[in-house]
């Protein structure tokens, strides 16, 4: 089913910082400051429908997506039904050019801009479930754990080709302690995060369609559950891939530069990561997969091109799964 098309006449850009925000009005030319804080948003749309002479259910709102800075923005228009617009840090630095300073109102002006120019194109941002939210917390704090164990265990591995752990006891221990210690807190955020997914029947079924895909993990699965808000953000694999970053591209202009295909840098590292895990993954459990890689490699491929091919088969294979609402069946196991 198609989304519901909406008209906006008025696009209000807004400056989020720690404690205030800066809105502009697009059309009116008009700056208010504002405080970081649902008294002072209410205080905000007043301001604006009084500024304005067209109705609320036309009025877009945009601004940058800052983390916990603007989460009660997004938790307080999504209450009041209101309209709005989250854009990512890159493709909002993108689309702004070159820029000298910084200056709020100038920055909320410009995010103004941005909206009304694409105001015919937008689809309103919804903000994702209460699990899905807690999910994304939960993978963030994850990563973190996961970096500062990897911290401890290279300095750990340092100190025993250097050090003698005899005269230097304290040392040691603290290393191993803090291992132990963040290894435990992994594990206890990744049964939370088990659990979530276990009381969600929706977000269950997704997870399991998406791990029945050989080389997909659990880390994948609930990342892109999390980052597609359900497959929900996304129409198809290519998209997603041009997200991600692994969607090749021609490199040519009339008849004199003709590059090679490649991938776009401006991308969620992230995911190019994850996809590059189960793609090597899948070369190890998957018989398909890697037949296909060896004839590749024996026919003179790029061994890097063809990594990028089985990270875009495997997302195909992920929305597949989901689009069809059945598990992945590895029918070449069934080949004669």
């Amino acid at each position: 089913m198609q989304d519901k098309v909406m008209k906006f006449t008025e696009t209000i850009g807004i400056d989020v910082s720690k404690h205030t925000i800066d809105a502009y009005i697009h059309t009116a030319k008009k700056h208010k400051c504002f405080k970081n804080n649902n008294s002072d948003f209410t205080k905000m749309i007043k301001w604006v429908k009084d500024n304005t002479g067209f109705p609320l259910s036309e009025h877009l709102y945009a601004f940058e997506h800052t983390g916990l800075y603007s989460f009660a923005l997004s938790v307080f228009f999504t209450e009041k039904d209101i309209s709005y617009l989250l854009i990512p840090g890159l493709e909002l630095k993108r689309s702004l050019g070159i820029a000298r300073g910084k200056d709020d109102m100038i920055d909320a002006k410009a995010i103004a801009l941005y909206a009304y120019r694409r105001r015919d194109e937008i689809k309103p941002y919804k903000l994702p479930s209460k699990h899905l939210l807690e999910i994304r917390r939960l993978l963030s704090l994850r990563d973190k754990l996961v970096k500062q164990r990897a911290g401890f265990k290279a300095t750990n591995k340092e100190i025993k080709d250097h050090l003698s752990k005899k005269d230097n006891a304290t040392y040691f221990k603290v290393h191993e302690n803090m291992i132990t210690h963040l290894s435990k807190e992994i594990a206890d955020v990744e049964k939370q995060l088990r659990s979530i997914i276990n009381n969600d029947m929706k977000l269950n079924e997704l997870f399991k369609l998406i791990t029945s895909i050989k080389g997909v993990g659990e880390q994948t699965a609930l990342f892109m559950i999390a980052y597609t808000n359900a497959f929900t953000m996304f129409d198809n694999a290519r998209k997603f891939a041009s997200y991600a970053g692994i969607a090749p591209f021609p490199y040519k202009s009339g008849i004199s530069v003709h590059g090679r295909t490649k991938v776009n840098q401006f991308a969620n590292k992230k995911f190019k990561s994850l996809l590059s895990n189960c793609a090597t993954s899948a070369l190890n459990c998957n018989a398909e997969i890697r037949l296909y890689y060896e004839r590749r490699i024996r026919e003179g491929k790029d061994k890097m091109s063809t990594i990028n091919i089985l990270r875009n088969k495997i997302l195909g294979r992920i929305f597949a799964v989901v689009q069809r609402g059945t598990p992945y069946v590895d029918t070449f196991a069934y080949a004669a």
